[in-house]
């Protein structure tokens, strides 16, 4: 939609789920570099053995070795059912999935839909909101390089683009989703591996 992604929509969900691994093969490198990057959300948000065997495997994965995407496909599968599991609806601990998503999805609004992958703006955000639960003094710089580390190993762009000022951000997160009673909602990290949704009206 103009206004942004995930505007109009209904909740309805699978009843079954299946990942074909050899799927991924037919991927070009850059689709496949931004699919990593929801993987690694599920390592940041509440996982932290996750995220540390992510960073050990990165030659595994970027070689699309199957067991090590078999393993990555399965933990985020689990962990994306477990969530929503909880939280049908996004009123509560589902939202903690949006990490990097509410920069992300202004980039694409404000690029222009396809002119960055989804995976590829979701990595600048989700670098966006390391660097600012370093700034809020959650997370040590040494944790905010790590989590920007691993995306940059995996080609994903980790600054927005120039062409993106903070009222731009601004202008397209303004109409986001994720705003509830007039405030918007942002995921940051108290720790790696260990996520939290600010903005939530109570």
């Amino acid at each position: 939609h103009p206004a942004g992604k995930n505007m109009i929509g209904a909740f309805w969900q699978p009843r079954v789920v299946l990942a074909d691994l050899d799927v991924l093969d037919t991927l070009p490198a850059r689709e496949f570099s931004a699919g990593l990057a929801e993987v690694y959300k599920y390592g940041l948000i509440d996982n932290l053995s996750f995220f540390e065997w992510c960073e050990q495997q990165v030659p595994a994965l970027l070689a699309r070795d199957k067991a090590a995407l078999a393993h990555a496909v399965e933990v985020s599968c689990r962990m994306k059912a477990a969530i929503v599991g909880q939280d049908e609806k996004e009123q509560g601990v589902r939202a903690l999935l949006n990490l990097g998503h509410t920069f992300g999805h202004a980039i694409e609004a404000g690029l222009g839909f396809g002119v960055w992958l989804h995976g590829e703006a979701v990595a600048a955000g989700t670098a966006m909101a390391l660097e600012m639960s370093m700034r809020l003094g959650w997370i040590t710089q040494a944790e905010r390089d790590r989590g920007i580390g691993l995306l940059l190993e995996a080609g994903l762009p980790v600054v927005p683009p120039q062409e993106m000022t903070p009222a731009h951000f601004m202008e397209h997160m303004a109409v986001d989703k994720k705003v509830l009673d007039g405030r918007l909602r942002l995921v940051l990290l108290r720790q790696l591996g260990e996520a939290v949704e600010i903005g939530r009206a109570h």
